[in-house]
């Protein structure tokens, strides 16, 4: 009978959800035709403009949900999914934009393309109005999932009682998901009796073979699982199932690109760096003044990182340390308020400009747009001490951006890194790397992306010693 209520929940809830998500793109649609409409006439009647615009507005939707995830209340806070909805639309209503600017190339209206005429200024206000009703929409979803949809009750079951506090902080971040209401050991006698009466559990850091029975208990009684990826749980993520003779098997190729998808993803990577080094030039040397006129000091800092097959090269980036800092010997990842970080240095790291200089790396080859972050070469060796599955990231050459960098935060534990990157490296294809490509743009939302390491400044005064 509970199972019966807990089913019924979940579908009122889905059913709900999905009006809200047909009203809020419904919305966006009518907001464009709308505004744009206002000096298109075509749009405001069946035409075969008005036709050719609707398409491409909705095939772009589908394109960029599926590139940013849509609308995703229920399992993302408000501000990551005003966001990525945000840029999603921005992308749909350009190229929905140049679709109609072409379409008036003709006797009745432009006898060239006009993409800075009067529909321009419609544009901005048309982009400004969908955000407020992307924001609307937005609160209105996750107050309406989580009012239907109380935290459910979790159980959290852990190999060392170390681990509780950190797993906590994290789960903690999505309280009005989950609710951590007990906390267990996988040994413990009474455990069964604790999985029956919680809604969902969660599994961490467990030995496999416990783990494997805790999963058959939680399964039994039909209960929602959370399990925390471990190295050959993301090995086998991409398995293809397969039958031999009348056997069940998991197939897991070893990945390798082949030879056109390696044209094809240095070709992007040539194309793209060359366009934002020609660009983005002007904003480079503007930043190149500021850094050299704070201190005199170097404007580029260079350092040795590791790429594919443990091969090292020498990484660009804008300088934002201080001189001393920058060429000392002992380098050591930045803490959070770094008294080495310049005030220039903390604007182009909370904004990200610190790393244009790398689309150089790139062009050169050094590099990749996107694949596993370049370790410095100090911590790359502490790590495959502490982790021997370090190794594996250099299964494909350094990027600039991919899970890591889009997931996680500058201070993300090398375990976690580890695990974003070889999601990456197990499931590459093109369409992923033009997919995160894409999202990289919503870490410029992310007020956290660049915190600091809190131990990093113990670190150097106990290395300068």
């Amino acid at each position: 009978m509970i199972n019966l209520h807990r089913a019924f929940k979940r579908h009122r809830s889905a059913l709900v959800m999905g009006l809200i998500s047909l009203a809020v793109y419904a919305s966006l649609l009518l907001v464009f035709f709308g505004i744009m409409g206002i000096n298109n006439w075509p749009l405001r009647h069946a035409s075969r403009t008005s036709g050719i615009t609707l398409v491409t507005f909705v095939a772009m939707t589908l394109v960029m949900a599926m590139v940013y995830g849509g609308f995703e209340v229920g399992r993302k806070k408000n501000k990551p999914i005003i966001s990525s909805m945000t840029l999603a639309v921005v992308v749909v209503d350009l190229v929905t934009y140049l679709q109609l600017q072409i379409m008036n190339v003709n006797e009745n209206n432009n006898d060239h393309l006009v993409l800075f005429g009067r529909d321009f200024p419609y544009l901005l206000l048309c982009i400004l109005l969908q955000f407020l009703v992307i924001i609307l929409f937005v609160r209105i979803g996750n107050s309406t999932y989580f009012r239907m949809n109380p935290p459910r009750r979790c159980l959290l079951v852990l190999a060392d009682r170390g681990e509780e506090s950190a797993t906590r902080r994290k789960i903690d971040r999505y309280r009005l998901q989950w609710h951590v209401e007990k906390v267990a050991m996988f040994d413990d006698p009474h455990l069964i009796d604790l999985i029956r009466s919680s809604e969902t559990v969660i599994l961490s850091g467990l030995p496999a073979e416990d783990q494997m029975r805790i999963l058959h208990q939680c399964y039994d009684l039909q209960k929602d699982v959370l399990c925390r990826a471990q190295l050959e749980d993301i090995m086998l993520s991409n398995a293809r199932q397969v039958i031999v003779d009348d056997a069940a098997f998991l197939a897991m190729d070893y990945r390798k690109m082949t030879i056109l998808q390696r044209l094809i993803k240095r070709g992007m990577d040539v194309l793209f760096s060359a366009l934002v080094l020609l660009v983005l030039s002007p904003l480079m040397a503007v930043i190149a003044l500021c850094i050299h006129f704070e201190d005199g000091g170097k404007v580029i800092f260079r350092q040795k990182r590791m790429s594919v097959n443990g091969r090292i090269f020498t990484i660009c980036k804008f300088r934002t340390m201080s001189e001393a800092a920058s060429s000392s010997k002992h380098q050591v990842s930045a803490s959070a308020d770094d008294a080495r970080i310049t005030k220039i240095g903390h604007f182009l790291r909370r904004t990200r400009l610190d790393e244009l200089p790398q689309f150089w790396n790139i062009l050169k080859g050094d590099m990749t747009l996107v694949g596993p972050r370049p370790e410095m070469l100090e911590n790359v060796e502490k790590y495959k001490q502490q982790l021997p599955a370090f190794v594996y990231r250099e299964k494909m050459k350094a990027g600039l951006t991919g899970y890591a960098q889009i997931e996680g935060r500058y201070n993300t534990t090398p375990e976690d890194k580890l695990m974003l990157d070889l999601m990456y490296i197990e499931s590459f294809s093109i369409w992923l790397d033009i997919k995160l490509l894409f999202r990289t743009l919503t870490v410029f939302f992310k007020s956290d992306s660049t915190e600091g390491f809190a131990q990093a400044q113990d670190d150097a005064a106990k290395a300068s010693k």
